[in-house]
């Protein structure tokens, strides 16, 4: 709501204003502008960019190739329909179609006044740049979104701790009671965060990329890991057997659940999973059947959390690039 609040004051701005400097210019259909600056003002600077160039070539195409058809043509409704009919294939062709309503608008003034003179042309084109101009102008001022990223980041951080944590819990009770809701409020936040992150790309022209986007698909990647852990973990709740080595793996997720950060500790985690695989796999041999099944689920678990803690590893990767 504060977004769509902030662009309807840039709205409601730019149409006063560039309503105002088409009067002064004493231009007729003056209004006009206000109308381009409403069609032109989007969500991101990027788009607004997009929208400008569509209108603008369509507007400019309409304005020459409609006066050129009205003068050999003549003023007529018929004439008017057979050119929309002609016109649209062009823009499609051209693909700046977004720009067709506004290149309809200015063919239709031509329309109006029966005279395409050069007096005309002017009249339209500083109109349209009036338009324009002020939708580029006012729309460069856009909100910063890196404070509400961080913040997203934070709870989904929090989260995750909250996820390890319960993975850890369940290995040592199998009878704790979770609901697990916080796979849902997690997921949401992921959504809503990357819905965020995509605006902030667009309001950087210059930026192709966005470290914040490209974390928050890790975290992505990463709950989907934990999702299908959760699974696994089941089966071990639905055992009665204990084993020393759920109780080292636990630790280890209890301790990883309180080092859930934005920062590079992958190396860290990784050489402590090798140690504790290296040191399961010494120990003594299964004895039972449900004893082998528990130590090969919790090896895959170990695996899982490999792939885990390499899907953060990469990102720090790619940043350094």
């Amino acid at each position: 709501m504060i977004g769509m609040g902030y662009r309807t004051i840039k709205t409601a701005v730019g149409a006063g204003l560039a309503i105002w400097i088409a009067s002064l210019l004493d231009l007729e259909f003056a209004t006009f502008a206000a109308i381009i600056v409403i069609m032109c003002i989007e969500r991101t600077k990027k788009k607004t960019l997009i929208t400008i160039k569509d209108k603008f070539f369509a507007s400019l195409l309409s304005l020459i190739l409609g006066g050129l058809f009205f003068e050999v043509l003549g003023y007529n409704p018929i004439v008017f329909s057979l050119f929309i009919l002609l016109f649209v294939p062009i823009l499609v062709r051209a693909h700046i179609q977004g720009g067709f309503v506004t290149s309809m608008v200015v063919v239709l003034h031509v329309y109006t006044v029966k005279d395409a003179n050069w007096a005309m042309f002017l009249n339209e084109l500083y109109i349209i740049l009036i338009g324009m101009g002020i939708a580029l102008l006012v729309n460069s001022f856009m909100p910063n979104f890196k404070r509400d990223i961080e913040n997203f980041k934070k709870e989904i951080e929090q989260k995750f701790e909250i996820l390890l944590f319960e993975l850890s819990a369940h290995l040592r009770d199998n009878m704790r009671n979770w609901d697990g809701k916080e796979i849902l409020e997690v997921e949401d936040l992921i959504n809503q965060s990357k819905s965020i992150a995509i605006q902030d790309v667009e309001n950087h022209l210059l930026r192709k990329q966005n470290k914040d986007y490209y974390y928050l698909e890790m975290r992505e990647d990463q709950l989907e890991l934990l999702k299908h852990m959760m699974k696994i973990v089941a089966i071990f709740s639905s055992s009665s057997l204990d084993v020393k080595q759920k109780e080292m793996f636990a630790e280890f997720l209890e301790n990883l659940s309180r080092n859930v950060h934005s920062g590079d500790t992958t190396d860290i985690s990784l050489n402590e999973l090798e140690e504790l695989n290296a040191l399961i796999s010494k120990m003594e041999l299964p004895k039972t059947r449900e004893e082998f099944e528990v130590r090969a689920n919790l090896f895959y678990l170990i695996y899982e959390m490999k792939n885990y803690l390499n899907i953060k590893k990469k990102l720090f990767a790619k940043r350094s690039r």
